[in-house]
């Protein structure tokens, strides 16, 4: 069997907007996945602009910034417990975060940080 028929080219969206921009690296149905992935994406935001700034119901994120430096703010959404986290990719962090929990990430860097997200629920906008 041939490469062409071996390799899978999969064409991504990449949504930008004032703030900078979103790329979902893994939507879950792609074929030859195991029998459950969440999803993969990149979350990339301006000079002093804020990505997220929301919480999730059902769904778990972990999150890694790979370039960049950025405040990560974190709020129970029940117990309105606050925290705060300075993510910085000379310090390579990877930080689970609950359902429940908000969570947004100000950019600190005079440069786009680069975020890497896996959450473990498939996005339905219903």
């Amino acid at each position: 069997m041939s490469l062409d028929n071996k390799i899978k080219i999969i064409d991504r969206k990449r949504i930008s907007d004032s703030r900078g921009w979103f790329l979902k690296v893994i939507h879950g149905d792609e074929a030859n996945l195991p029998n459950f992935t969440g999803e993969v994406y990149i979350i990339s935001a301006d000079k002093n602009e804020c990505r997220a700034n929301h919480y999730h119901h059902i769904a778990n994120e972990w999150f890694t910034l790979i370039k960049g430096k950025a405040l990560m703010r974190i709020e129970d959404v029940e117990s309105k417990e606050r925290m705060e986290i300075v993510l910085d990719e000379k310090n390579p962090q990877t930080i689970y975060v609950p359902n429940c929990i908000a969570h947004s990430f100000q950019n600190l860097s005079d440069e786009n940080y680069i975020l890497v997200t896996y959450t473990d629920k498939l996005y339905k906008p219903e």
